[in-house]
């Protein structure tokens, strides 16, 4: 390997020091044609000389360093170049618009309270015969629309597990090839928003099938509640 210039420069320096460390034991000055040569001059110069050299070349050293420090902290503050927020969003938007379209019964407190006090209990199970048949249709409308709502939301929450499965793929990869930090923590960041995701999805499709399965419920009550009041006006009449 070669040595450095600076230090084959300050190496044929300190030579010449030597040599003119030798030539102290002749007379301190001569006289070469009428010019004075003072040899301990000479070798103060040269150590000069080397000593200026090295300062050079420590502070274009320290200016590569800065350079290299600025370029790093320029790596650390680039944003990741790929997003998936947008594909991510319109997933969330998809599953949600499957659950606002939940027929008959809705997600919705108050509407559920009226849907169950008129066709579910109390009055309507004493009411005539044909307002009980009419209540019983109901009841079974009702949870044949809630098992196809929860059969709509876990088909829409399987067609997203190919963008699920792009946007994990995409973003392992950006992760693994980021350049700086921001890099790395915003593609840690969209991987956590794919995992919100797929609770949301998750969350959807447990609040689908508990709907249906509570209506199944809820109409296998009302039908036997309705059937005992049946026996029980046709035992009063015999």
């Amino acid at each position: 390997m070669k040595m450095p210039i600076f230090r084959r420069a300050f190496a044929a320096l300190s030579l010449a020091t030597l040599a003119a460390g030798t030539l102290l034991a002749s007379p301190v000055h001569a006289q070469f044609g009428g010019i004075v040569y003072d040899p301990s001059n000479y070798a103060q110069n040269v150590m000069t000389a080397a000593r200026s050299l090295e300062q050079i070349n420590n502070q274009i050293q320290q200016l590569q360093n800065q350079a290299t420090s600025l370029i790093n902290e320029a790596r650390n503050l680039a944003s990741l170049p790929v997003s998936t927020i947008e594909s991510l969003q319109s997933q969330v938007d998809q599953t949600r618009q499957l659950l606002g379209e939940a027929q008959r019964i809705a997600y919705d407190v108050t509407d559920v309270q009226q849907v169950f006090n008129g066709r579910y209990r109390g009055a309507a199970l004493s009411a005539g015969q044909a307002q009980m048949v009419a209540n019983a249709n109901a009841r079974w409308q009702d949870s044949v629309g809630a098992f196809e709502d929860a059969m709509k939301v876990q088909a829409g929450i399987v067609g997203n597990l190919g963008a699920t499965r792009s946007s994990v793929t995409t973003l392992v990869s950006a992760s693994q090839s980021a350049t700086g930090a921001l890099q790395a923590a915003q593609a840690g960041n969209q991987l956590l928003a794919v995992q919100t995701q797929q609770l949301a999805d998750l969350t959807a499709a447990l609040a689908a099938q508990g709907r249906a399965q509570s209506i199944e419920a809820a109409r296998n009550a009302a039908t036997e509640a309705e059937g005992r009041e049946r026996f029980r006006r046709f035992r009063t009449r015999n």
